[in-house]
């Protein structure tokens, strides 16, 4: 009998790489979705089950409402709990963003033991790990973040991973759970719709920004994350685990170094400057996307994922192989203009546009 894996937010762009992933590995899929008369917005996961021969379904529930999630959950084996909302800009009320990461974590998990599912695997973030803290030492899976001191994203994460620990513990039993703790999520895209994450590169590419901010991240290849979440319900000893999955700090300014050596052949010109903080303060007032990065100007997170190498045999490819690939698949689904077209299209004749 096919094994049958509910993955939460299906077409989001983790949640769609999960599934790739465990459709090649023959595992039947359901995945949740808003909205099940929004054909086009899931069609590229529709054509991969049918290039692979996998058997995917969707249902619709919301993190936001009990209607759904037990027909669900009915009759799976292993929940991947994905979808969690991921702003662009800083909340006006950081409950609009912490009341639906919590609350719908609660829910799945609830449906989940209500169904007889085995195991629940959580997508958290090394934003329940590595902020608020007094020093920038390596943190581990036993470090958690200091809600007290973090923004609303972090809070989020922080508090939907430990609500989740706690409920299942609860539970004295019955529901196993792991969860996956990811850092700066970049990769090819599997559609054009982009994620927050990939927003550093595409204003890179598009010198949308004039520098880069004095802020870093550990990023993580979708692909290689996706893996991570099949290991994370395959693996026995995984029950009870938080498995950090992050490469080494990569400042944004690196980040444009790589991105200017890779794509200045083609044409692009990637700005290369650090910008000053106080720069970045004055740009934050008028771009909200920027004030992100207020809370955390001179900082970089700092993360082992020795523990998920060691107890789940995970790699990671070379970061340099990641940002090629996210920059390719942006210029590929036309979020990014290349030189070549914008020179083209300059040059076109009046009515061949």
């Amino acid at each position: 009998m096919t094994t049958r894996v509910l993955v939460t937010g299906a077409t989001g762009f983790v949640a769609g790489h999960c599934i790739a992933e465990l459709l090649e590995h023959g595992y039947a899929v359901r995945g949740t979705v808003r909205d099940l008369d929004a054909h086009a917005r899931r069609a590229h996961l529709t054509d991969l089950a049918r290039r692979t021969g996998g058997d995917l379904e969707f249902v619709a529930a919301t993190l936001d409402d009990d209607a759904g999630w037990a027909e669900a959950v009915a009759d799976c084996d292993t929940v991947l709990h994905v979808a969690s909302p991921f702003p662009s800009a800083p909340p006006d009320d950081e409950q609009a963003l912490i009341g639906p990461a919590v609350d719908g974590t609660l829910r799945v998990l609830r449906a989940a033991a209500a169904a007889g599912v085995r195991r629940v695997v959580l997508t958290s973030s090394v934003a329940a790990v590595a902020y608020g803290h007094d020093t920038d030492a390596v943190r581990t899976e036993a470090d958690w973040s200091v809600v007290e001191r973090v923004p609303a994203y972090q809070k989020s994460k922080t508090l939907a991973e430990r609500a989740a620990w706690d409920y299942v513990a609860s539970l004295d039993g019955g529901l196993e759970l792991v969860s996956v703790n990811p850092g700066m999520v970049l990769g090819p895209l599997l559609d054009a719709t982009t994620s927050t994450s990939h927003e550093p590169i595409r204003r890179l590419l598009t010198r949308d920004v004039p520098g880069s901010v004095r802020t870093g991240w550990t990023p993580v290849d979708v692909r290689d994350l996706a893996v991570a979440h099949r290991l994370a319900m395959e693996v026995p000893a995984a029950v009870g685990n938080r498995y950090i999955c992050a490469d080494e700090p990569l400042w944004m300014g690196e980040l444009a170094a790589i991105l200017d050596r890779q794509f200045a052949p083609e044409g692009f010109r990637v700005p290369t400057r650090v910008l000053p903080n106080w720069l970045v303060r004055l740009v934050a007032v008028f771009d909200k996307s920027v004030a992100l990065t207020i809370p955390v100007l001179g900082r970089t997170e700092n993360v082992s994922a020795d523990k998920a190498r060691r107890e789940l045999g995970w790699t990671m490819r070379p970061i340099e192989d990641t940002i090629r690939d996210t920059a390719d698949s942006l210029i590929a689904f036309g979020i990014v203009t290349a030189p070549g077209a914008r020179r083209a299209a300059t040059a076109a004749p009046a009515g061949t546009r």
